[in-house]
């Protein structure tokens, strides 16, 4: 199912989630600025690299990277690259429909924070799961699907206009969100744990999806946005 956008007005202008989908945009502008073996580069230095993380940890000492950069900062980092163009497409898509309203109940300030908590969240998330791992961890999904999983309990029953194949055609339906990010949600905890069965390099399980960053995202948005403030205006719940 695809999302083409929800049915739900906000009161401010949401210049976070427009300035957060402008970040990646440009960052993702410079990588395709790079040769092969640059970019590779750059991800090594940049992205969460499971087992130089796990090292730092264990470690207990703040970590450099063999580029200077304090493997902590990769969490953050990590969420502003991106691997492809339908994977920057489609996470600034999802940021573009979602973040908005968000935004709008918690303000901008306290939205970049949750954000940025989420998606570091969700990384710490996919890197239990494969912490000897010396493939790359990127991509904004984390944190969006934190700002999906704030969505869900803020705004159950707004309807999402969403592309849902019907046959051979796809057919645009209004979906309540509880029903299209539950799916959603569903979809990617169940394949977290049919990815503990694989034996693919370990951080690229299920074709290169980062499945426990999204479901773990996901809790976490539901769990901080009503921390931070979600429900602060309830006589304006819809």
């Amino acid at each position: 199912m695809v999302p083409l956008k929800d049915d739900n007005p906000y009161e401010i202008t949401p210049y976070i989630t427009y300035g957060l989908i402008i970040a990646n945009i440009l960052v993702f502008l410079y990588q395709l600025s790079l040769s092969p073996a640059a970019l590779e580069a750059f991800f090594q230095t940049w992205a969460v690299v499971p087992r130089e993380l796990t090292a730092s940890f264990i470690s207990g000492e703040l970590a450099l990277s063999p580029q200077g950069v304090p493997e902590w900062l990769t969490l953050f980092s990590s969420q502003f690259l991106h691997g492809g163009f339908l994977h920057i497409i489609g996470n600034m898509w999802f940021l573009w429909i979602f973040g908005n309203n968000v935004e709008d109940k918690l303000g901008h300030f306290k939205f970049l924070l949750f954000y940025l908590a989420c998606g570091a969240l969700a990384a710490l998330a996919q890197w239990f799961f494969t912490f000897g791992s010396v493939v790359p961890s990127l991509g904004a999904s984390g944190a969006i699907a934190g700002v999906m999983g704030a969505y869900i309990l803020r705004f159950p029953r707004v309807p999402i206009l969403t592309l849902v194949p019907l046959g051979i055609i796809l057919a645009p339906i209004r979906v309540p969100a509880i029903y299209f990010l539950g799916f959603w949600f569903l979809q990617q905890a169940l394949s977290s744990f049919a990815s503990l069965k694989t034996t693919t390099h370990p951080g690229m399980e299920m074709g290169g999806i980062a499945y426990w960053a999204h479901a773990g995202g996901f809790v976490f948005g539901a769990i901080l946005g009503p921390v931070l403030g979600l429900f602060s205006d309830r006589q304006r719940f819809r």
